[in-house]
């Protein structure tokens, strides 16, 4: 099993923040399925990605539209599969879920056949208290652990460990 490393981050400026330091270690080809009730900051969390990839310009979910495509350091494919369920396949997923670009998809277990086995999967919750946020990272795969530990080391995000 897998070791999971959990913040808790004080409100939506700090879960961009995290997101933005997190971006600045991703590499083409990097799969990350967010997860987390509506509200959680799953959203959020993908805006603080484009920033730190260097995307210009507002990022929000594509839930209608399905997937969203942004120019930066790497591409930035955002996909909501929420609505989408089984029928991921009708898009043209594998190009972007296997293609040179950073790949995040929201609600992800809710295509959970279609995933790529090493990935980076995000956890995103509400506490109770005003804007406190939670954030989870469950790697599934060497580069994925790897990416984490050098995260956990580096990013300045390790005396807000829940």
């Amino acid at each position: 099993m897998e070791k999971t490393y959990k913040w808790r981050l004080d409100n939506a400026g700090k879960t961009r923040d995290f997101a933005a330091a997190l971006a600045a270690m991703l590499a083409p080809g990097d799969f990350l399925s967010l997860e987390g009730d509506l509200g959680a900051g799953k959203t959020t969390f993908t805006q603080g990605l484009a920033q730190g990839l260097g995307i210009k310009g507002a990022v929000n979910s594509p839930t209608f539209t399905i997937m969203k495509e942004y120019a930066g350091r790497l591409p930035l494919y955002h996909f909501d599969v929420y609505r989408v369920g089984e029928d991921i396949e009708s898009v043209g997923a594998d190009e972007y879920f296997y293609g040179d670009g950073v790949c995040v998809v929201e609600w992800a277990s809710l295509i959970e056949a279609w995933l790529p086995q090493d990935r980076l999967t995000i956890m995103l919750g509400r506490g109770d208290e005003n804007d406190v946020r939670f954030i989870a990272l469950s790697p599934q795969g060497k580069r994925y652990v790897e990416l984490c530990e050098e995260f956990e080391r580096n990013a300045g995000f390790g005396d807000r460990h829940v």
